[in-house]
């Protein structure tokens, strides 16, 4: 019987380990081993980024007011207009229209009269769709042999098998229709819908209170036809040609038009999706968008991720050929005249926690630090040092070629009065003096400094750059506040502000009539304050002998307390709809005080002034030139002498670029800008690799730790074998 050879079995295990080791590590020519993300078997071209940690609660164009989903709407649909991707201030282009709409002004029998006629009663918009509009592939849209839609049914069990959009095994397209928009709108004022624009609207748009009126006296049962309903103030002139018939004069409404609120919505979209058993598999217009714009979701997964890929459908479009001063020397016309988007397909990946994005983001595997949430503030130290020039990439980021995108929002966060409090209110020179001496005393510059590294502009108006009517320099500065010395504006000194509340009646602090110590009150949201900020506060005000108390609540008690006057100083923050001066002079218009109004008015501060309010009036019904540029003024001075604000600033996010994406100017008020995002694909794929080579040498020294282990073991076993093989033979 043969004598089985362990010992060699034993040195081939050994040599196959070490095979398999050395062919893994002959791999690293491929793919990253640690690459999270998945490989796409197709030539597309993809964008790899995050998305906000809360899932998007409405993709419906009519349902939708969050700037998180935004950043899928807006690559999804296009509304009548848009901005143009480069000008600043911001311009509106033709988006889904053919042309520039055409005004004209009517009076209250229906004739056309001069926009200077007393008699003008209406503004009708015409507006003439592009006949390149053309929606995605989509199952609302096939028909059987019969010219019928093919995927409509009488039961739920008729569409059981059908869980997403994908599983449809047929889709078709058609033109986008004048119809499409008036459709749309009409459903902006349906209350079964419930969208924001709904009582908004209805001061605007004629007709709109009649129609929502209608609508909500109408049985429900399945999909309600719109177009059985007329609108007085819309209607359909032909396939491509539509008019919106308004109240007045309000020049902002083509501001709207730009609105994703206002993008066509097909009228078989809306009976597809109204399906018996759809809504609840979530085939709904809320979890599946229906557009003509540069691209289409083609997975809802907000567990996970959400995917959109390129409308084929989509019209021929170009990148800008013209932008602002100094676009061309930062690059951003090197691709003037190219056909967009430049790439294939978007990946929006749920990251919970902001430092596992930032490693993906250096490691080559998301191309920019983020989109919604993923701006810089979470790991400000990490990326940026502060040098003697401001804020600086750090060494690492500058070694792998990031660009920084700044991004100053058209917003403005502040802290109020109410103008209404027995202390701090009332329109008297003693109470402005009063008010002017704590703002002065608040030095923003060290706060944001302080709290927020630096990233925000100290308000000079309450218009933010990019809006008209914001000024630089000189001209643009709050003279009650500051002073122009060397070039720039530099905060009035401590001792001027001690003067004025002296002449407020409160010398070193103290009421002159009473001796009591000045005492002001701030509502803090309890989750946006810190007690190092609230330290802070107790030293600025007490800089000039002011006292501070602060009273914390949730945002609904202090939304609460806003609209019942129930505040003394208070903060809050808007970002604008559109980019006007109106969408901010109004958060100080009269009529919209919570108080008078009996409503959710946007004047928290109850700020009530004639010439302010004179002057809005006529900034909502001016068209843009220089009389308009007045009003604007005279109503940002009435703002600064009345001193209405304790201070604000404009908040500014830092963006991250890795170096192979190209395009990369922010907007601020449209997020439609991602068809202008160009990807090097070929150099991600070699820094990828480069910034993720394997550490292999643990996997050598294993390897020959194993051999010095086994090999002395197995030669001493084979000589021992061949000794007793020889005794063997001999005896």
């Amino acid at each position: 019987m043969p004598i089985k050879n362990t010992g060699l079995a034993t040195v081939r295990k050994c040599g196959a380990a070490l095979c398999v080791t050395l062919a893994l590590l002959a791999g690293c020519g491929a793919p990253p081993w640690n690459d999270p993300n998945p490989q796409y078997d197709d030539e597309f071209i993809t964008y790899q980024s995050v998305m906000s940690p809360a899932p998007p609660k409405h993709l419906d164009p009519a349902t939708s007011y969050a700037s998180d989903e935004s950043l899928f709407i807006d690559q999804i649909y296009e509304p009548p207009m848009g901005y143009h991707f480069l000008k600043r201030p911001y311009e509106l282009v033709p988006l889904a229209l053919g042309s520039e709409p055409v005004l004209t002004f009517l009076d209250a029998d229906g004739n056309e009269v001069q926009e200077s006629d007393e008699a003008m009663a209406f503004s009708r918009y015409t507006l003439q769709v592009s006949e390149d509009e053309r929606y995605q592939p989509h199952p609302a849209f096939a028909l059987d042999a019969a010219g019928r839609p093919l995927y409509l049914f009488e039961t739920a069990e008729e569409g059981r098998r059908y869980r997403q959009v994908p599983d449809f095994p047929e889709t078709g397209t058609r033109q986008v229709q004048a119809n499409d928009f008036v459709y749309a709108i009409k459903r902006l004022a349906d209350p079964e819908i419930g969208s924001p624009m709904l009582g908004f609207m209805a001061h605007y748009i004629v007709g709109w209170e009649d129609f929502s009126k209608q609508l909500g006296e109408v049985p429900r049962s399945g999909w309600l036809n719109l177009n059985e309903y007329p609108m007085e103030g819309l209607q359909v002139l032909d396939e491509r040609t539509f008019t919106i018939t308004i109240k007045g004069r309000y020049p902002q409404f083509r501001y709207w038009l730009a609105m994703h609120f206002f993008s066509p919505i097909a009228p078989e979209v809306d009976r597809f999706y109204h399906n018996p058993g759809f809504a609840e598999r979530n085939l709904t217009l809320d979890w599946w968008p229906v557009g003509a714009g540069p691209f289409m979701m083609v997975k809802n997964d907000p567990n996970s991720e959400i995917v959109l890929e390129r409308n084929p459908n989509f019209r021929e479009e170009f990148y800008p050929s013209e932008g602002e001063p100094g676009d061309r020397e930062a690059g951003l016309l090197d691709d003037a005249g190219k056909q967009i988007p430049f790439i294939d397909r978007a990946v929006f990946r749920l990251e919970k926690e902001v430092l596992p994005l930032w490693t993906k983001f250096l490691q080559g595997y998301y191309d920019r630090s983020g989109e919604v949430h993923g701006n810089t503030n979470g790991v400000y130290d990490q990326a940026f040092v502060v040098g003697p020039d401001g804020v600086e990439m750090s060494k690492e980021l500058e070694d792998h070629h990031i660009t920084m995108s700044p991004d100053v929002k058209p917003a403005i966060y502040y802290y109020g009065f109410n103008m209404r409090d027995p202390v701090v209110g009332g329109y008297t020179e003693d109470k402005r003096k009063l008010r002017q001496a704590l703002q002065i005393a608040f030095n923003t510059e060290e706060y944001l400094n302080i709290f927020y590294k630096g990233n925000g502009i100290p308000s000079q108006s309450i218009i933010p750059p990019g809006i008209p009517g914001f000024l630089e320099g000189e001209a643009g500065m709050n003279p009650y506040v500051y002073d122009w010395v060397d070039g720039e504006p530099r905060r009035k000194p401590l001792d001027y502000a001690r003067q004025l509340l002296a002449e407020a009646g409160y010398p070193n602090g103290r009421d002159a009539r009473t001796g009591e110590p000045l005492k002001i009150f701030i509502d803090v949201q309890s989750q946006a304050i810190s007690n190092t900020t609230m330290n802070w506060m107790d030293r600025a005000f007490g800089e000039i002998g002011v006292q501070v108390e602060y009273r914390p609540a949730d945002w609904n008690r202090t939304r609460e307390k806003l609209l019942t006057g129930n505040t003394q100083i208070f903060s809050h923050g808007w970002l604008a709809d559109y980019p006007d001066p109106e969408n901010f002079l109004f958060l100080l218009y009269g009529p919209e005080s919570p108080l008078d109004c009996k409503c959710d008015g946007a004047n928290n501060s109850n700020y009530s002034s004639e010439v302010f309010d004179e002057a809005f009036r006529q900034i909502r019904m001016l068209p843009p030139g220089p009389e308009r540029d007045e009003r604007v003024a005279l109503a940002v001075e009435q703002y600064r002498k009345d001193a209405v604000w304790l201070f604000a600033y404009y908040p500014k996010d830092i963006y991250l670029n890795n170096s192979w994406v190209y395009n990369n100017k922010r907007h601020g008020v449209s997020k439609a800008s991602l068809m202008y995002t160009r990807i090097d694909t070929r150099e991600r794929a070699r820094k990828q690799v480069e910034w993720n080579q394997p550490i292999t040498w643990p996997l050598y020294a294993g390897a020959l730790l194993l051999l010095s282990l086994v090999l002395p073991g197995v030669i001493a076993y084979r000589r021992r074998q061949k000794a007793t093989a020889r005794v063997a033979e001999d005896s």
